[in-house]
């Protein structure tokens, strides 16, 4: 299609009007992906939060449900259109799309409904896995490897759904497709906080591990976005998401009553189990936002340097010093949480959870400067994504 494509009627088929009369509506397939996205971070969240609280008792649990409906809104959305634009002959988008296997459709509906199918083949063989090898709580596992990769994908394809239309529109339209595109990429910096959670507790925060898993979750993502978006703080408004989203549940989570199913209990529960306090990622986003502000146009490399090293060390001198008082008494009240432990947690081990282990200094620099390395590369390739992302039209 070779004219600019605006506000909902580029993906319903309706009538395109005059400019000025059109609407910045959004399509409903856009509405339903950035639902998808936000089903699958509450899903996330409360499965992990049930399996700490309650334990695994069945697979037809409410987070699995909202986990698993990402998958099935990102199949009927996705799926809807790449069967409308491959056999309906007045498709609007049917100039704008990529074919695959004989199908037509937007790259970023075939990734995610791809997406979509992943997730759904992942929980029978969740299911098949808890029964054959036991009801465990680790994040980390083959069928949640599956998960996490139908998740990304969905996400992936939502936010390249996103760019597409944003690329092709202008004007108030444009507008409305870059916030949601934020918002979509706010609630998967959400899911990538919660891939690293194993990484992240208080007293690993003087571990250089956690901050390459840091460095290896957001500096690509945030800035890929960041050049894609039009929005001078794109960067800073996803972590303002994530962070909002882990205060509200920090923070909602424990109204409500639990108690352990399964054991061995160790820990007395009587309420749900909230995550952690969120990561200071935004100090690192605000970095990233001014540096990448004050270097555009520069070389892809300066500027990738100059932005990773800016997110780098504005997140560790926040998050360092942060780690000190996480671990401390005065952290363990419901504004911070640190004082909720799930009921398989020995009591033997509760006081050294909110303490630092012993770190060689020898392996803290050689890990940091693995992290530094980390970040600048992947800013480097957030970069070129987000270049890419800016050029997509199909």
């Amino acid at each position: 299609m070779a004219t600019a494509i605006q506000g909902s009627d580029a993906l319903s088929g309706m009538e395109q009007a005059a400019p000025r009369e059109r609407a910045a509506s959004i399509p409903w397939q856009l509405w339903m992906s950035a639902l998808a996205i936000t089903s699958a971070a509450i899903g996330l969240y409360w499965d992990i939060s049930w399996h700490i609280s309650i334990g695994r008792d069945t697979f037809w649990t409410p987070a699995h449900v909202a986990i698993q409906l990402c998958g099935v809104l990102a199949g009927i959305s996705c799926g809807h259109l790449i069967l409308w634009t491959t056999f309906a002959r007045a498709a609007p988008l049917r100039e704008a799309s990529v074919s695959i296997l004989g199908l037509r459709g937007p790259l970023g509906a075939f990734i995610a409904s791809w997406g979509g199918l992943a997730m759904i083949i992942s929980a029978p063989f969740d299911n098949w896995w808890h029964e054959a090898y036991g009801l465990d709580v680790r994040i980390i596992s083959p069928p949640h490897a599956v998960l996490g990769l139908g998740l990304i994908a969905v996400s992936l394809g939502a936010m390249i759904l996103i760019v597409g239309a944003m690329n092709r529109a202008s004007g108030q339209a444009r507008n409305a497709l870059d916030h949601l595109l934020l918002y979509v990429a706010g609630m998967f910096t959400v899911l990538r906080a919660l891939f690293i959670l194993e990484y992240s507790r208080p007293g690993a925060m003087h571990d250089p591990t956690f901050y390459i898993a840091v460095m290896l979750s957001f500096p690509l993502l945030l800035m890929a976005v960041a050049i894609a978006s039009h929005h001078r703080w794109a960067a800073t408004v996803m972590a303002a998401i994530y962070t909002a989203c882990f205060l509200g549940a920090l923070w909602l989570v424990p109204l409500f009553p639990a108690q352990p199913r399964l054991g061995p209990v160790f820990m007395r529960v009587t309420h749900m189990v909230p995550l952690r306090f969120p990561l200071l990622v935004i100090a690192g986003a605000v970095a990233l936002d001014v540096a990448r502000d004050r270097l555009a146009g520069r070389g892809r490399w300066l500027q990738a340097a100059a932005a990773g090293t800016a997110f780098f060390a504005a997140f560790v001198l926040a998050q360092w010093s942060f780690a000190d008082f996480l671990v401390s008494p005065a952290a363990r009240n419901w504004v911070f949480g640190t004082h909720y432990f799930g009921y398989r947690m020995r009591p033997e081990l509760v006081e050294f959870a909110n303490s630092f282990p012993p770190t060689s200094w020898r392996w803290l620099c050689a890990g940091m400067a693995l992290a530094l390395l980390v970040a600048i590369v992947g800013t480097r390739v957030g970069l070129a994504v987000g270049g890419w992302m800016r050029r997509i039209r199909r």
